[in-house]
């Protein structure tokens, strides 16, 4: 039982370290107009206006809050797709997660353009950072699932 909960512990803990690091990605890709869309854009920006909206203060506590919400999905990800092996199946959760984001959930965020008005470099430089997030979530906790059988075998 220790074990099973390190693992869902650490399952956490890669979700909000991965939610940061793609978010300030993001952040600067945006900066450096790779993409039209910022992560700030869907929390910050949807929900409030201003100049104080696009502050470099701001993208960090996005990053955070980013973090909060990516644990949803590496949760997700540890429950269903632990088992898997390889980077395909964090590539392609990478992808599904990107899609819900901005295909389904879109109607939530009214700053962030709709799938279809977005250019070639945003929907490349996203679905990139989705992917990269998935590969990641998958790997390690794949890897941890991986070490939890052997522990168990041993």
């Amino acid at each position: 039982m220790k074990q099973k909960r390190s693992v869902l512990r650490n399952s956490i803990i890669t979700g909000f370290v991965g939610g940061v690091i793609f978010s300030l990605l993001n952040s600067f890709t945006y900066a450096l107009k790779f993409t039209d869309v910022s992560h700030a854009s869907f929390i910050v920006r949807s929900f409030f206006q201003g100049s104080w909206t696009s502050t470099w203060w701001i993208e960090i506590i996005n990053a955070f809050m980013i973090g909060l919400l990516a644990v949803i999905p590496a949760i997700v990800y540890y429950l269903t797709l632990k088992q898997l092996r390889g980077m395909m199946p964090g590539f392609l959760y990478g992808i599904v997660l990107w899609g819900l984001i901005f295909w389904l959930a879109n109607p939530l965020f009214e700053t962030v353009p709709s799938l279809g008005s977005l250019n070639s470099e945003t929907i490349v430089t996203t679905l990139c950072q989705f992917v990269l997030y998935g590969v990641f979530v998958g790997y390690t906790l794949s890897y941890e699932s991986h070490d939890e059988r052997i522990a168990r075998k041993v």
